[in-house]
């Protein structure tokens, strides 16, 4: 059973930045990928970022204009999210998923 379990989500003003952390316990496979989504209210869901657990290579959305940077810490089995200049836009529940297991999320918003 793999378990994910995000934080760092929380308010910050318009072109702030922060880091959100997703630690996973369990066991994976080192050929894993790792996404993160987001889901604003009464929105479908949007991938943000993409990790491949084994390499490190990232993928991102071309809608995000390169303001948000994906890394892992293998030693800490922990994926990171950073995310700058942040938008109005960019409020929305947070989360990481090794498909099919997927974390509770965490709370980004992001004020005027």
């Amino acid at each position: 059973q793999v378990q994910l379990v995000e934080s760092g989500g929380g308010l910050v003003q318009a072109g702030g930045s922060l880091r959100l952390s997703c630690v996973i316990s369990g066991h994976f496979f080192s050929t894993a990928s790792i996404r993160w989504f987001r889901q604003a209210l009464g929105r479908e869901r949007e991938l943000v970022a993409h990790i491949r657990w084994s390499d490190g290579w990232t993928y991102y959305p071309d809608f995000l204009n390169g303001r948000f940077t994906v890394s892992r810490d293998v030693a800490l089995n922990t994926v990171y999210l950073q995310m700058n200049s942040l938008q109005l836009e960019d409020t929305a529940l947070y989360y990481c998923e090794l498909t099919p297991y997927r974390g509770q999320g965490t709370q980004v918003t992001v004020s005027s």
